[in-house]
């Protein structure tokens, strides 16, 4: 009693007004046919099966082998593009679902309940109804006398009394396999040129078969995706979604509406998400934190009870206590243990700031490793590019560098030294020593 499922991708979207393949175009940070093959993985027993065509090479691309692919190289309707597949699944499963890739909002749950219901049905049929006052462009159902599902009439051949039903098609639907192979080879040419696979109904329907339909209680699981107008529409409800299962694991939202979280975000217990933030990629912050307003988090590790005001960070890591901002940034491979603070207007990149560190207002740190409980001073800037190469520079604990300090790399700063205000360092510091000048010079040992 396997099911396998079958994603219709292979439209041009022309209405997107797109150089990138509609089905391409993120809903929260990811592709709309991620969200397709995500449900129907979890719903079927197969690796999913996704009709392509148009941008077919950039689809491929993108999901990679998280699906299998068959070409619809004309474009000759949802019937033809179904038919596709049939020499790849012909003979391995009992069931196909059937789902297109422009309608991410459709979820786990509701196509679980769309296979069950078939895999209760005596029929060949069963397939997602929604009642809604904007049609969008959906098919009508057109039901019988006793109720039964007679038809699916497409909104550019219905009638003025069929286009006044407000039960829509979802084209989303589970199919007996075996009657479905063959009813393919069976279903007319449409006076467009096309075959429909909403004719298969009809086929049903004649030969006295039971059609079943599982009407949504949400509409906006049916938003299908056909114009940005559409595409914003996705993106404000996966949005809300998102965040709202956010908000019931224990996270603080100060305003939802302004608050932009990945599908792959992770967020700790009593943690406050302040307003215009935005958290991005495989980003995973720790319980008790205020992130924000103003801020954007881009595939960073954040320890607990961290504070983030207005800030920029991208793939960074935070340990436990960091505070930071506002107008602070953080650049690819910098690190920042337990405890540090960076005030206002700083940089890091490619460094590690040990626990505890204190870095001023106006600074830049690249390609440094710094010791515990060592002070930056406002305006400090590490030169670490000659025009060719990057250079390191090594600071120990308990430093003191002086503001506008220039350290020009390589260099190595001992434990417990100082520098002078505006000082150019331009060789290594041993420990204990206070340099000073333009270039630094040691002038005295300090005590330890």
């Amino acid at each position: 009693m396997k099911t396998t499922s079958i994603i219709l991708a292979a439209g041009q979207g022309t209405r997107m007004k797109s150089d990138l393949p509609k089905v391409l175009h993120p809903v929260c940070g990811k592709p709309m046919v991620w969200y397709a093959l995500q449900a129907a993985q979890e719903v079927t027993d197969e690796t999913p099966v996704l009709v392509v065509g148009h941008g077919a090479d950039q689809v491929r691309e993108m999901i990679g082998d998280a699906a299998r692919y068959v070409i619809q190289a004309e474009l000759l309707g949802t019937g033809h593009a179904v038919q596709q597949a049939e020499s790849a699944l012909k003979g391995e499963s009992a069931f196909v679902l059937v789902t297109n890739a422009d309608m991410p909002l459709l979820t786990v749950d509701t196509l679980t309940r769309l296979v069950e219901t078939q895999k209760s049905n005596s029929g060949p049929i069963s397939m997602l109804t929604v009642i809604a006052d904007d049609p969008r462009g959906f098919g009508r159902i057109v039901r019988g006398a006793d109720g039964s599902v007679q038809a699916i009439v497409e909104e550019a051949q219905a009638t003025e009394e069929q286009k006044a039903i407000k039960e829509l098609n979802v084209s989303a639907y589970c199919f007996e396999a075996e009657w479905l192979w063959d009813a393919l080879h069976r279903i007319p040419l449409s006076p467009k040129g096309e075959y429909y696979l909403t004719d298969a109904v009809g086929l049903a329907v004649e030969a006295g078969m039971s059609v079943q339909a599982l009407t949504l209680t949400n509409p906006v699981d049916a938003v299908g995706v056909n114009t940005r107008v559409h595409l914003s529409e996705a993106e404000a409800s996966m949005r809300s979604r998102v965040n709202q299962m956010h908000m019931f694991n224990g996270v603080t939202f100060i305003d939802e509406r302004s608050t932009y979280i990945g599908m792959d975000v992770e967020i700790g217990q009593d943690t406050v998400i302040q307003p215009n933030t935005h958290l991005r990629g495989e980003t995973k912050i720790g319980a008790g934190c205020e992130i924000g307003p103003n801020t954007i988090i881009t595939d960073c590790t954040i320890g607990d009870r961290c504070e983030i005001l207005s800030s920029v960070l991208e793939k960074a890591v935070l340990e436990d206590d960091v505070d930071m901002g506002p107008f602070a940034r953080l650049r690819k491979g910098a690190h920042l243990a337990k405890g540090v603070h960076m005030g206002n207007f700083g940089e890091v990149k490619d460094s590690y700031l040990g626990e505890y560190v204190k870095m001023g207002h106006f600074s830049y740190i690249g390609n440094a490793t710094i010791g515990t409980e060592t002070n930056i001073g406002a305006g400090t800037i590490t030169c670490n590019y000659d025009g060719e190469s990057k250079y390191a520079t090594e600071i120990g604990a308990d430093v003191f560098i002086g503001s506008d300090t220039m350290l020009v790399a390589p260099l190595k700063i001992g434990d417990r030294a100082r520098t002078g205000a505006g000082s150019v360092v331009t060789k290594d510091v041993k420990e204990d020593t206070l340099v000073v000048g333009m270039p630094a010079r040691a002038i005295r040992k300090l005590k330890s």
